[in-house]
Order: structure tokens, then C-alpha cells, then sequence
């Protein structure tokens, strides 16, 4: 039953971080179509790139501490991406250099959403699975 509390524990972060890279998008298609200025969309998208960065990392770490290896093996390139970031102090939009990089951040987070959805459907298949196992556990006794 743990098992199964784990996986929708993870779910439930992964569908977080899932809000995060969309609403970042967002911002970028708005400031693209020219609905928000440069400044508001850069402020906007830099509030939340260190909870993105700092919820991934936390997603490791209980992957790692509940003993789904797979799961942080597959966690790691994101998160090595994350952190070589913030450690070269790329991690912020400028906002003098928002426009120039406007295709660059589209598609960095266009390749974020389409890594957590995997995740995502890996951790429903898992969440799923677990499920089914702890029920045929219940019906068999053991």
C-alpha cells in the first residue's frame, strides 16, 4: 500500500511541475503574440524556475529514497540540465535578451514538457500497476 501512496505521490508532483514548464509557455506565447511586456513576462517566468528546479530536484531525491531506481535514472538528466544551469547563472530570463532567445526558451521548455509527460505516463503506468498488485494481494490473503 505504500507503493501505491509513493506513485501518486510523485504523480501529483510530476502533474506540479507539469503547471510549471506550462504556465512558463505561456508567458513566453504571450510575450511572443505581444500581450505582455518583456519585463513582466521575464519576472513572471524567473518566480518560477527555482521552484521548477528545486521540486525536480526534490522528485529525485524520492525516487531515490523509495528505491525506484529506474525512475531517478530517468530523473537525472533533467535534473543535471537544472542544475548546470543555475551553476553557469543561466537559470533567469534577461530581459534585454528576452526577444533574441524568445525560440531558444520555446523550445527548451517545449522539450521539458514533453520529458515530464513520459514521466508522467511511466508514473501512472507504475501508480496503476501497484494498485492492481496490492488488490490481488488483498484477494489472494497473502
Amino acid at each position: 500500500m505504500g507503493d501505491l501512496f509513493a506513485w501518486l505521490l510523485f504523480f501529483i508532483i510530476l502533474i506540479a511541475l507539469l503547471v510549471v514548464v506550462v504556465y512558463q509557455l505561456m508567458c513566453l506565447a504571450d510575450l511572443e503574440f505581444d500581450y505582455i511586456n518583456p519585463y513582466d513576462s521575464a519576472s513572471r517566468i524567473n518566480k518560477v524556475v527555482l521552484p521548477e528546479f528545486i521540486t525536480q530536484g526534490v522528485l529525485c531525491f524520492l525516487y531515490l529514497i523509495t528505491g525506484h531506481w529506474v525512475m531517478s535514472l530517468l530523473g537525472v538528466p533533467y535534473l543535471y540540465y537544472n542544475v548546470r544551469l543555475y551553476m553557469q547563472r543561466q537559470h533567469l530570463l534577461d530581459v534585454t535578451e528576452i526577444f533574441n532567445q524568445l525560440n531558444w526558451e520555446k523550445k527548451q521548455r517545449l522539450f521539458k514538457l514533453g520529458y515530464l509527460i513520459v514521466l508522467l505516463f511511466i508514473s501512472l503506468f507504475w501508480m496503476i500497476y501497484s494498485a492492481l498488485e496490492d488488490d490481488e494481494h488483498d484477494i489472494h490473503g497473502f
